[in-house]
C-alpha cells in the first residue's frame, strides 16, 4: 500500500520544524485530552464520542461542499478514492456506532496511514492557506478520534485485526487500481510514484515499490499491535 509511505512537504513548511511539530504534538494532545475526559467524566455517557463525531462529520460535508461550489469535484481526478478517504468514513463509523470491527480497519488506517499522511503532508498550496489548514485539521482530527476511541478504553484493535486489516485495504488497492487503469488516474500512487522526493524512492521502481510498500504497512500493523497484543497477554483490560 504505497499511500501509507508517500507524500510530499512544501518549502514554507519544512519537514519536522517547529510548526510542523506543534502540530504533530497538538494532534496527540487532543487525543489525550479527548481520553481522559471520557475516562473521568463521560464513562457511562456516549455525548462526548457523539460531539466528537458531528465536528468530524461536519468539518468533512463543509470541506467537501466548499470544493463543490469551486467545481474541483471533478470526474475521474479528484475522487475520495484515496486512503485516507477510506480511513476517514471508517472513523466516523467507528464513532457513532463503537463497531469493533469497523474500528479494527480505522485504527491501522489512521495511525499509519492518515498518520503518515501527517509527517510528509502533500500539500498543494503555501501553509497556511485555507486548503492547507482544512488538511491537518482534517487529518489530525482523524488521528486524534482513533487515539481517543482507542485510550479511553472505548474500543481497541481485536486479535486477527492486523490481518483483517491487510485483507481490507489491500482489496480497496484492487478497486483504486482498477480505476487508475480505466482513466488513467494515480489513486494510491498505484500508477507512478509522485514527483517530489518522497519515502517511495527508497523502495524501488513500479511495481515493486508497491509490494514494498505492503511489507511495510505489514510491519506498521504489527507494531501498533503491539501495546494490545502485550496487554491481553498480561490479563490486563
Amino acid at each position: 500500500m504505497a499511500q501509507f509511505i508517500a507524500a510530499n512537504t512544501p518549502s514554507n513548511l519544512p519537514l519536522l520544524g517547529l510548526a510542523h511539530f506543534a502540530i504533530l504534538g497538538a494532534v496527540a494532545l487532543l487525543g489525550g485530552a479527548l481520553a481522559i475526559l471520557q475516562r473521568r467524566f463521560f464513562r457511562q455517557s456516549s455525548l462526548l464520542r457523539l460531539s466528537v463525531g458531528t465536528v468530524l462529520l461536519a468539518e468533512t460535508l463543509a470541506w467537501y461542499a466548499y470544493q463543490l461550489y469551486l467545481g474541483q469535484l471533478t470526474f475521474p481526478d479528484h475522487l475520495p478514492l484515496e486512503l485516507c478517504d477510506v480511513t476517514l468514513v471508517l472513523t466516523l463509523i467507528a464513532l457513532f456506532s463503537l463497531s469493533a470491527a469497523v474500528f479494527d480497519l480505522a485504527y491501522y488506517g489512521a495511525l499509519a496511514g492518515t498518520t503518515m499522511a501527517l509527517l510528509t503532508p502533500d500539500l498543494w498550496e503555501r501553509f497556511p492557506s485555507l486548503s492547507t489548514c482544512q488538511f491537518f485539521f482534517g487529518h489530525g482530527l482523524v488521528v486524534a478520534s482513533v487515539l481517543y476511541l482507542a485510550w479511553s478504553g472505548l474500543t481497541r484493535p481485536r486479535a486477527g485485526s492486523v490481518r483483517r486489516a491487510m485483507l481490507a485495504f489491500n482489496a480497496w488497492a484492487v478497486i483504486a487500481g482498477g480505476f487508475d487503469w480505466l482513466f488513467g488516474t494515480n489513486y494510491m500512487y498505484l500508477r507512478e510514484k509522485p514527483q517530489s522526493a518522497t519515502l517511495l524512492n527508497w523502495l524501488g521502481p513500479w511495481p515493486w515499490y508497491i509490494a514494498t510498500g505492503d511489507v511495510v504497512a505489514l510491519v506498521l500493523f504489527l507494531l501498533l499491535y503491539l501495546p494490545f497484543w502485550r496487554r491481553a497477554a498480561c490479563g490486563k483490560t
